[in-house]
């Protein structure tokens, strides 16, 4: 009953997405407009998996999923990826409730059977707690797919009002720090809906965080132009279909905080946050947060994602927690010599961001060099 189409991103198939979503769980970063403008700049080699159902007088589009293709080097072998593009921060598909049992074996024989792809798939940052994760570790299971759990942990989530911490020292010190910041002046927060706002508001984000310690590190957005370009695109495009704003705290109109949302449905992603250093001891950040997580409950939103990477501040905001692995798989019809290439390279890889992590805790006057290289 079911048929995989596999293809580039195409704005067309964003009718079919959207009607999807209405009845399946949520990823924005699967948004066809997200996935063309990754597409169109060459930030990414993506292909796209779309299960179809056919009825008897239409068919309905019941199954979503894009990965993109890469190397750990030159020369080795080549593996499929999600999430598809870089600053994507979940990889789970989207899938029908009432077909997921059809669709994963679908999509795994698909790849399987296609000369084209390779066999091998990195899942980073999967939902173990999405209603799609048991069936696929089922089909994987029954197919005897060679399978390694490259990590594991919880990330901060809000399922509803009660997973905030509204009580405590927590928010005691939020509503200090509210009090301080409003007798500077008139405190206030913007989130602008409209695409021309969100594309005006993204770069006063931008602005924020070039000055901020990610400006003085390198690694904010507007210190590489190739990140710079991409970003912009993908926030105007998702911002065109109402996916995607940012929220301003302000004082006396001046912005010293600026929160990127994405949106799907009633899910909301906190995708990057940048703050003025200058009220630093305000924690405008923190602040910005709790504000807007009380506008987006109070206009229909009923969960948060963080996109939060470990140790980020909403763990001290909010209790709530989801499940995050990563995962090696070989869908191929048999173990591969590109499986154990992988599998090695993620093991060396792991092993030498520990080490980094834990030069970066001693007290030694090199350690601010860079001991161990980073990727992507």
């Amino acid at each position: 009953m079911i048929s995989i189409i596999i293809g580039v991103p195409e704005a067309a198939m964003i009718e079919a997405f959207e009607e999807l979503r209405q009845r399946a769980g949520t990823n924005v970063f699967l948004h066809p407009a997200a996935l063309c403008a990754a597409a169109a700049l060459g930030f990414a080699q993506i292909h796209v998996l779309m299960a179809w159902v056919q009825g008897a007088t239409s068919r309905k589009l019941v199954g979503f999923w894009a990965l993109r293709e890469r190397r750990v080097a030159p020369f080795w072998p080549s593996f499929l990826a999600a999430p598809p593009y870089d600053y994507a921060f979940l990889s789970s598909p989207v899938i029908d409730p009432d077909y997921g049992d059809a669709v994963w074996p679908a999509f795994f024989d698909s790849i399987a059977g296609n000369s084209r792809l390779p066999k091998v798939i990195k899942l980073k940052l999967l939902d173990a707690d999405a209603a799609v994760h048991r069936p696929m570790m089922a089909v994987l299971q029954a197919r005897g797919a060679p399978m390694l759990k490259l990590s594991e942990r919880a990330r901060p989530f809000l399922s509803g009002e009660s997973d905030r911490k509204r009580s405590g020292a927590t928010a005691k010190k939020l509503r200090q720090d509210w009090n301080r910041l409003s007798a500077l002046g008139r405190v206030d927060l913007a989130n602008d809906r409209t695409a021309e706002g969100a594309r005006a508001a993204f770069e006063v984000f931008l602005g924020l965080e070039l000055r901020s310690w990610k400006g003085q590190n390198g690694t904010a957005l507007l210190s590489h132009d190739e990140d710079a370009a991409f970003t912009r695109r993908l926030i105007a495009d998702l911002a065109a279909h109402r996916a995607a704003s940012v929220a301003l705290l302000r004082v006396d109109g001046k912005p010293i905080a600026a929160q990127v949302l994405l949106y799907s449905g009633s899910m909301a992603y906190t995708w990057k946050t940048a703050f003025d250093a200058a009220f630093a001891k305000f924690s405008p950040g923190a602040l910005l947060i709790d504000k807007v997580s009380d506008e987006l409950f109070a206009g229909g939103i009923a969960q948060i994602e963080s996109c939060s990477s470990d140790g980020g501040f909403m763990e001290k905001l909010w209790t709530g927690r989801r499940m995050t692995l990563d995962l090696l798989i070989d869908v191929g019809p048999q173990k591969s010599a590109g499986f154990a290439a992988i599998a090695m390279a993620e093991r060396g890889y792991a092993w030498a961001r520990g080490l980094r992590n834990r030069l970066r805790g001693w007290n030694i006057p090199w350690k601010s060099k860079s001991v161990v290289a980073t990727r992507s």
